[in-house]
């Protein structure tokens, strides 16, 4: 499962907006029902208005009605040279937080189709969350 997400995630950067950063990023998305949304980073000239890959996926998954989900592949790189890990930033980790659960997968890839496995937990540990 792992493999095939990182090779959606690579697919899914291809569609890139990045004409300031030219920092290529793909996510690959995978809910609790088998579904699968693709994201890719989307910048624009004001930099505020810009969107990340992994909140794109999940944005587009929430507004389809998605909810719980079970995994996320990543991708990133400078001119889509995806050889280094490529970490959500913490805004992505923040909405990660509104609606993953601790054991939620990150899963973070290069172009060898070679990846790392983290938990949402490990990678946001003290997350902010509201009480009930």
């Amino acid at each position: 499962m792992e493999k095939e997400l990182v090779k959606y995630a690579i697919e899914a950067a291809k569609n890139s907006y990045s004409p300031y950063s030219n920092f290529r990023v793909g996510a690959a998305l995978l809910t609790e029902s088998n579904k699968l949304y693709l994201g890719c980073n989307i910048e624009n000239g004001a930099y505020g208005p810009s969107n990340c890959a992994e909140r794109t996926a999940f944005f587009k998954a929430i507004s389809d009605g998605e909810k719980r989900f079970k995994a996320i592949a990543i991708v990133g790189g400078k001119d889509g040279n995806f050889t280094d890990e490529c970490f959500p930033c913490g805004v992505c980790r923040q909405v990660m937080a509104e609606f993953c659960d601790k054991d939620f997968k990150i899963i973070l890839g290069n172009k060898n189709l070679e990846y790392k496995v983290y938990t949402f937990g490990e990678l946001l540990p003290h997350s902010f969350e509201l009480g009930e």
